[in-house]
């Protein structure tokens, strides 16, 4: 009876079982996380570039703003992008230390 209450336990959605299906909940959290704060920054700045566009009174600074602002975005996403790909091929590594650390706590 254990055994099958925890299995359905798994197929609920509650607590995974072994060490993997923890570290793959742990990685799929922390992408949604990640990719929840690019897509707030990506709102911000066109939020802010298009509110001071009447306070900027020459195009060309408007257009070095927005390239500027492009570049800050492209770089802050193809780094949330690299540490995808790095968390990828090392997550059980970096996951598994840190489920240890969370379990010597309990």
């Amino acid at each position: 009876m254990g055994v099958f209450m925890a299995q359905e336990a798994v197929a609920l959605g509650s607590t995974p079982e072994t060490i993997k299906d923890r570290i793959d909940v742990m990685f799929a959290r922390d992408k949604m996380f990640a990719l929840t704060l690019v897509a707030i920054l990506w709102l911000t700045v066109f939020f802010v570039m298009f509110q001071m566009r009447v306070f900027i009174p020459d195009p060309a600074i408007e257009v070095a703003c927005w390239l500027v602002a492009s570049v800050l975005l492209l770089f802050n996403t193809g780094s949330i992008l690299a540490m995808f790909k790095h968390y990828a091929q090392d997550k059980a590594h970096i996951y598994s230390v840190d489920i240890r650390h969370l379990d010597a706590g309990h």
